[in-house]
Parts: structure tokens; C-alpha cells; sequence
């Protein structure tokens, strides 16, 4: 990269509490020109709970394939910018992965600031084999897309994670029931780091039964295990 360059960071942001922010990233987010943040009224929380008073731009799902170029040109002139998603690390299911390949065809290697991801939270939390996994996102919503979805999960030789609406656990589970296998051992990461987390374990079957009429609220991650 050339010395004249500026600098691009993926820096990741807590899921929940606060403090779990990291020194380095406080540091990167202070001294940066700019933050590119997905919700920028989210972003502002954070920067005011630390004293952070850089300048922010929006940068998300929506708009991040109109505004990479601006963005990248911007580093190339000398500006030093951070992306960060509303939580987590950028790229695990949030914006950043246009970006990088992006910034990596211009010349341009992006610095990532590690830190706390809710995927990482839940394999150490969930109490199943992650000796090996695999990450499959957000599952679809249109039924046969679904449960295709599902079925590739039942054919893995490893644990798998998912992240899922909270208006959709209930039905993820019953999709685990029925494409996976009722004694299929599942655990419900929710609300992780905050005030409400809870982290449920039992069989697919079980977890179903005992929620059955549950109105899931926060943040959840689904872990499922191998046979």
C-alpha cells in the first residue's frame, strides 16, 4: 500500500454491554477522520458513552455498493476511516465483506480491530462440540428455501450456527424437529451480554415444547449439534 494512503479499520463493537469494548478500538475511533457506521443513531450511543466525537457517514446493506468507491478513494487520499457495524464484528452477517474485497483491489489492506462477535459468544457458550463449526447466517424465509436450508445443516459432520429473528426461533426449532431430528442436542443464545441474556440447552424437541407459546424477544443465536 503506498505510504500516502490513509488507513481502513474494521472495528468491532460490542453486541450488548457496553465495556466489552476494547481499548485499541476506543483508540481507533478517536483518532480516525471518519467512522462508516450502518445505523449511525446507534453508533452515536457508543461514541457518547466514551467521550468519541468523530465524524460519522452511514454505510449499510443498502447503500455500501453506491458509496464503497467514495469511500475507498477517500482512504487513498489520506483519509483514515473505521468501519463498524450496530454490533459485533463487521462482515459476520453485517456489512464489510463488499468493502474489503473492494479495498483490497485498489492496493488498500484493511486493519481489523478485534473484539466481541455474538457467533464466537455463542460457540463458547452453547455446550456442544466446536471443536470444528460452521456458520450458515440467517436462514431463508420462503418455506422451500427453508427447508433445503435446514437439511444441509442435518448432512454436517460438525456443529452449526445460525443467527434468527426472534419472531422466527419457534419456528426454527420446529424446522430443526423436522428436517434435522427431534433429539437433535440445540442451544438458544439470547440477549447476549445484556441485561436479559439467556442461554437455553436441551433437544430440539424439548426446547419446543418447553416454549412453545413463548413471544421471543432480543438478539438470538441458534447452535445446533452433530449426531
Amino acid at each position: 500500500m503506498s505510504e500516502s494512503f490513509g488507513k481502513l479499520y474494521l472495528v468491532a463493537t460490542p453486541i450488548g454491554n457496553l465495556d466489552d469494548i476494547t481499548l485499541r478500538a476506543l483508540n481507533i475511533l478517536r483518532e480516525v477522520d471518519v467512522i462508516a457506521a450502518e445505523d449511525t443513531r446507534h453508533t452515536r450511543k457508543l461514541l457518547s458513552r466514551f467521550d468519541i466525537h468523530t465524524r460519522l457517514i452511514s454505510y449499510h446493506a443498502h447503500n455500501e455498493h453506491q458509496k464503497t468507491d467514495s469511500l475507498l478513494e477517500q482512504v487513498i487520499a489520506g483519509t483514515n476511516v473505521a468501519l463498524v457495524s450496530d454490533a459485533g464484528t463487521p462482515a459476520i452477517a453485517d456489512p464489510g465483506f463488499y468493502l474489503v474485497r473492494e479495498a483490497v483491489k485498489k492496493g488498500i489492506e484493511p486493519e481489523v480491530i478485534p473484539g466481541v462477535s455474538a457467533l464466537t459468544f455463542s460457540a463458547a457458550a452453547a455446550g456442544i462440540p466446536v471443536d470444528k463449526f460452521a456458520f450458515y447466517g440467517f436462514p431463508p424465509v420462503k418455506s422451500g428455501r427453508r427447508q433445503k436450508f435446514f437439511e444441509k445443516i442435518g448432512s454436517e459432520d460438525k456443529s452449526v450456527f445460525i443467527f434468527e429473528s426472534p419472531h422466527r426461533i419457534n419456528k426454527a426449532l420446529n424446522n430443526i424437529v423436522e428436517f434435522i431430528g427431534p433429539d437433535r442436542p440445540v442451544a438458544v443464545i439470547r440477549e447476549a451480554t445484556k441485561v436479559h441474556e439467556e442461554i437455553l440447552r436441551g433437544t430440539a424437541q424439548d426446547l419446543l415444547t418447553q416454549n412453545s407459546d413463548r413471544k421471543w424477544k432480543g438478539e438470538c443465536v441458534i447452535g445446533i449439534a452433530t449426531k
